[in-house]
Parts: structure tokens; C-alpha cells; sequence
């Protein structure tokens, strides 16, 4: 499998373009967007694969040049050189445990300095019921694991050449288990017997470093509280330069001063006054792009709904928008004055409508 054709590059693409092909290609095939895709999980994996070795200039290097591994892991296999007699098996220089497993502590020494995918990084954005809504891009503050500067994510830097101390120059190491020695290729110094780099300090030879970023989230129109967007690359970065992994969004939104979301509609309760419910009237209602005029029917009672198609939540995938649902209630105003009273008293003489009688019909019979 070539790698720079699997990303879409020639041999000649810069570190640029093997980001941006990383990213869009990282986007399409994501699982969190092709949930159960298998095809699209295997082009993931690949796609991942195939950044972690261009991306890391000396893991380009070595494939450029055709070697099947990045990296060659140091031969840690154990030779046995014979007996020794004089060694006792017993007491202080008896092998130890380190010793009877040093086979088991080398290969995790391995895995350690062998380049991984770094940790996906979860994080929570608030928003506001409008934005919500509407949509749109919106900065992030993170705090994550990003590649040491110092020594670019290897976590060693070069120093001037001395003698490995571990095995005084000869690149292997001899020890006794009970009365059998062995010899192993020294760890430290890879089998060199020199030592030509030594760990970062700046980072304490972890080849990360914490630090805090803005990042960019495009939000699609009508996300709701628990919504979860996925950005890819964006995540901690990985150890010995491998792949970085993925930021994760979680949406909380906040409430509406009078607005309430039940799916893609918007409900909305309209004060009315007596005389706009009983005569009509046409009176301005807040939506989510400025006032909508809304026609009132003559007789509207308190707990009558309107509709107003169009002017809900907005769909993400080009469908009609909502609409908003305008729920009426009667307000009384206050008796201030006598002809107030006097009016009210004699517009209950001229109209004698029991408004109790169809609700309790036959109740008391």
C-alpha cells in the first residue's frame, strides 16, 4: 500500500499538504460519522496509519528509502556464554528478578518509546438558545497534549558522544543466573555503547507538553443539549510522534428567556388583552429573526394555539425549518377607576352567556 497515494499526495507533498489531506480525509471517513461502516473504519485506520509515518520526518525517512519499519527495535534476545562456578547462586550476587525477567521489562521499554496514537480529548462547549439555533463556528478553548518544541514529540536531544555507563561502552550487558551467564544487548545505549542523545528536558523525556488552544468548531443550525461533534486530528497528541487522536464536542444549551424548543418548533405564550381577545387584533410576536405580525380571530380564548409556519428551528440537512406555535392567554387589566366597573358590570348584563354551563353540563343533575 503506497501512503502518499492513500492520502491523495505525491512523494514531493509537503508537511502542509499531508496535514490538510490528513484532516479532510480524517472528516469523511470518521466512524462518529459513518457509524457502523465498516469500510469507513478500515479507511480510517489507514488514513491514521499513513499520517503517523509522514508526518514524523524521520518515520518519512526510513519509508522513503523503502524499509518496512519506522523504527528497528533493538535485538534484546539473551545468549547463553556457559557456566561459571566461581559466581555462587546463592546470596547478594544471585540473579535477580529484574534479571529472570528482563526479557518482559525490554519489551515494555520498547512499547514505551514506540510512537502510539494520542488520547481522544472530551470537552463540553455552552451555548446560548439563539446560537443554538442559528448555528455556526465557534472558539474552543482546550487544554491539551501537544509535541514538545524542544525536541519535536521524540522526547531525547542530541548530546556530545560518551561512553554508555550502563554497560561501560561494550554494548551488551553480561549477568549470572545462579551458575549460567548471559549476555544481552545493552538497552540504553541500543547495543552501541555510546550514548548520543539524552532526554529533554523541557519535557522530561515524555515529548509532550500541555498547552492551551482555540480551537474552531463548526456547529450545524438546530443542535440540541447533548449534541456530539466530532473533530479529527484535534485530539491529544501521540507519543514519539505517533498520530494525534480526536477532539470530541459535547453541546449544553441554554434556556430562552420565552422561547421553548420541542423539536424542530418553537413555543411561545402571548399575553392577550381582554378586548384584543374578544374584538381581534393584530399584534407583533418575537421570533427568532425579529417580530412576526400575527392575527388575533375575533372570540380567541386563553389557551388557543396559532400557528406560524416557518419561523422555527432551522434543519441542518435543507429541510423546511419549523414553525412556531403562539399559545394565548387572557390577561385581565386593572379595575382602576368606577367607569371601569361600571362598563364591565353592564357588558355582563348585555351579553348573559353562562361560560361554566357546557364544561359542568349535567354534573349536578
Amino acid at each position: 500500500m503506497d501512503l502518499y497515494r492513500l492520502l491523495g499526495l505525491n512523494r514531493a507533498a509537503s508537511a502542509d499538504e499531508i496535514e490538510r489531506a490528513y484532516r479532510r480525509l480524517a472528516r469523511r471517513y470518521h466512524p462518529g460519522v459513518n457509524p457502523g461502516d465498516r469500510v469507513a473504519e478500515e479507511m480510517y485506520r489507514q488514513i491514521q496509519h499513513a499520517y503517523g509515518v509522514l508526518a514524523d520526518l524521520e518515520r518519512r525517512r526510513e519509508y522513503d528509502r523503502g524499509a518496512t519499519r519506522a523504527q528497528v527495535p533493538v535485538e534484546s534476545a539473551v545468549s547463553f556464554e556457559g557456566f561459571d562456578f566461581s559466581a555462587p547462586a546463592e546470596g547478594p550476587l544471585a540473579a535477580t528478578f529484574a534479571e529472570l525477567f528482563a526479557g518482559v521489562f525490554h519489551q515494555a521499554a520498547r512499547e514505551a518509546t514506540t510512537p502510539t496514537r494520542g488520547g481522544d480529548l472530551e470537552v463540553t462547549i455552552g451555548l446560548s438558545f439563539i446560537d443554538a439555533v442559528s448555528g455556526g463556528q465557534f472558539p474552543l478553548s482546550v487544554l491539551r497534549q501537544e509535541r514538545c518544541q524542544a525536541c519535536g514529540g521524540d522526547g531525547r536531544v542530541p548530546r556530545a558522544v560518551i561512553a554508555c555507563p550502563s554497560c561501560g561502552g561494550q554494548g551488551a550487558r553480561r549477568f549470572a543466573r545462579g551458575h549460567m551467564v548471559f549476555t544481552t544487548a545493552c538497552e540504553r545505549c541500543a547495543g552501541s555503547g555510546r550514548l548520543t542523545t539524552q532526554a529533554c528536558r523541557a519535557c522530561a523525556g515524555v515529548g509532550l507538553q500541555s498547552r492551551s488552544e482555540v480551537v474552531t468548531i463548526a456547529l450545524p443550525p438546530g443542535i440540541e443539549t447533548g449534541g456530539r461533534v466530532a473533530v479529527p486530528g484535534r485530539g491529544h497528541a501521540g507519543a514519539r510522534g505517533g498520530p494525534s487522536g480526536d477532539l470530541y464536542v459535547t453541546v449544553d444549551v441554554g434556556e430562552h428567556p420565552f422561547l421553548r424548543r420541542v423539536g424542530r418548533d418553537l413555543h411561545l405564550t402571548l399575553p392577550l388583552a381582554v378586548h384584543e381577545a374578544a374584538l381581534g387584533a393584530r399584534v407583533d410576536v418575537p421570533a427568532l429573526n425579529g417580530p412576526v405580525r400575527l392575527r388575533i380571530p375575533p372570540g380567541t380564548s386563553s389557551g388557543r394555539r396559532l400557528r406560524v409556519q416557518g419561523h422555527g428551528v432551522p434543519s441542518a440537512n435543507g429541510e423546511e425549518p419549523g414553525d412556531l406555535i403562539v399559545e394565548t392567554q387572557i390577561v385581565l387589566p386593572p379595575i382602576r377607576d368606577e367607569r371601569s366597573r361600571a362598563l364591565l358590570k353592564e357588558f355582563g348584563r348585555l351579553n348573559e352567556v353562562d361560560v361554566r354551563r357546557e364544561l359542568f353540563d349535567g354534573l349536578w343533575k
